[in-house]
């Protein structure tokens, strides 16, 4: 199968051979079907403190996986070591432990009409320039110097500047043979404010596949020292029912939880609060979810799924309507539906749904809009915990941020709990126009009325 030029490692071919060998050795020694995955990657990273230099770190790494299947039993073999003899053994392992297991009804690769034969679209997913050291701790220091500058910022707990690229190949019985790459860098800081007990904490980062797209580290180092004393001298709120807005940078959250309320693995368990919910309205008519896993310099963006599979932009939810599950072969199958194409997997464990680049469309309304109406209120930019019971939906997490009155953010309040039920939450969502791309999982500013909201 052809793969994208772009990101093609200089090893790419002699990964697929291996792979494709390991398989036919593996159908030799027992197997009826298997695949393997082979995950590589380069690292380089720097952190500084103070202006002192407290790592430069470079790391390589190549990790594999080998499945295999006899009838309806599977396992799940790796080794970081791809000699002759240590895959000799990992076969032979994988075969014995297969015979063993109990059956699972619903693995199983992928039929060959439905793997994913081509031709791989450019994602521009890799940036083929490896930036120096030099040039890492460039970018940390401008980052650490602008935060440190900001009147009222007292310390730092550093800053920092890495690099990534990794390959992934995935190679199967079914006739599947595929391989992309990806790059990440970033730019972070996080500074401190304020002296003793009243000192407060905060940061800010910058991520991009491209150096070009990274945001200027003077910039993400003045934002972080800016919100670092914008923190200071919080106050708490006694408990009452107000609107709640989530910041960008914790909205997303929002998203995570509603992406693991209809994985199809946890539709197919019951266990999830939506799992009778499917073509009901669960967000305001308006708002959409789309997971787009061919996003362009995407930072979860892949041109295939991890069984091979097909994996095109996809509505979870559209005009508020709940329209599908996030489904990898196993959970479709379970579900007696076709995969959506959602398969992700690491190299010691089975393929599982998940999400690529999933986002709530933007409203129409400024941020400024959201807020302008509100007579009292809590802005949130930070939360803590995980207090989210899936199978009930009930939400309780800790949070600081700011109080509203009258349309303005007035102080800042910390050691809050806020609370509610996620399909209230849901239903109750507004949007902000302030979408933007920077995770994996991206939100804009979002408002929910009535929401409990409580100082420890």
């Amino acid at each position: 199968m052809p793969s994208d030029s772009s990101s093609t490692l200089a090893n790419e071919q002699e990964t697929l051979d291996l792979l494709s060998d390991l398989i036919g050795k593996a159908q030799a020694a027992g197997a009826d079907t298997a695949d393997a995955i082979a995950v590589s990657g380069i690292s380089l990273s720097h952190a500084q403190r103070l202006g002192e230099i407290e790592k430069l770190e470079r790391s390589e790494s190549t990790d594999l996986g080998l499945r295999v299947l006899i009838g309806k039993q599977q396992a799940i073999v790796s080794s970081s070591d791809a000699s002759p003899g240590v895959l000799k053994e990992l076969v032979e392992r994988a075969i014995a432990m297969a015979r063993t297991v109990p059956e699972d009804t619903y693995c199983g690769l992928a039929d060959p009409d439905q793997i994913f034969k081509g031709p791989v679209a450019d994602l521009e997913i890799c940036d083929t320039e490896e930036p120096t050291p030099e040039a890492l701790i460039e970018r940390a220091r401008q980052c650490e110097d602008a935060a440190r500058a900001v009147d009222g910022v007292t310390n730092s707990e550093g800053a920092e500047a890495s690099w990534g690229r990794s390959g992934v190949a995935l190679v199967a019985s079914n006739g599947f043979s595929g391989s992309y790459a990806v790059s990440r860098q970033s730019i972070g800081a996080a500074m401190l404010a304020g002296e003793g007990t009243g000192m407060e904490r905060d940061y800010e980062f910058t991520t991009a596949v491209y150096t070009a797209d990274l945001d200027d580290p003077a910039e993400v180092g003045r934002q972080a020292g800016e919100r670092a004393v914008q923190r200071l001298n919080p106050r708490k709120v006694g408990t009452k029912k107000v609107p709640v807005v989530y910041d960008p940078r914790v909205s997303n959250g929002l998203l995570r939880h509603l992406a693991g309320a209809i994985n199809g693995t946890a539709i197919g368990r019951g266990t999830s609060f939506l799992k009778d919910s499917m073509g009901e309205q669960i967000l305001p008519k308006g708002l959409s979810i789309v997971d787009d896993p061919h996003r362009k310099r995407g930072l979860a963006s892949k041109p295939f799924d991890a069984e091979g599979i097909a994996n095109e932009s996809l509505s979870f939810v559209e005009d508020g309507v709940l329209k599908s599950w996030v489904l990898d072969l196993s959970a479709a199958r379970q579900l007696e539906l076709e995969t959506t194409g959602r398969a992700s997997r690491g190299t010691s464990g089975p393929p599982s749904p998940s999400t690529t680049n999933l986002y709530l469309t933007p409203g129409n309304q400024t941020r400024d809009a959201l807020i302008g109406d509100i007579k009292e209120g809590f802005y949130v930019n930070e939360l803590m915990g995980f207090g989210i019971n899936n199978v009930t939906g009930d939400y309780s997490r800790g949070a600081a941020g700011f109080w509203i009155e009258d349309g303005e953010i007035v102080y800042p309040v910390s050691e809050m709990t806020v609370a509610s039920n996620l399909k209230d939450m849901f239903l109750n969502m507004q949007a902000a126009d302030d979408l933007a791309f920077r995770y994996g999982v991206n939100a804009p500013t979002v408002r929910i009325d009535g929401m409990t909201v409580a100082g420890s």
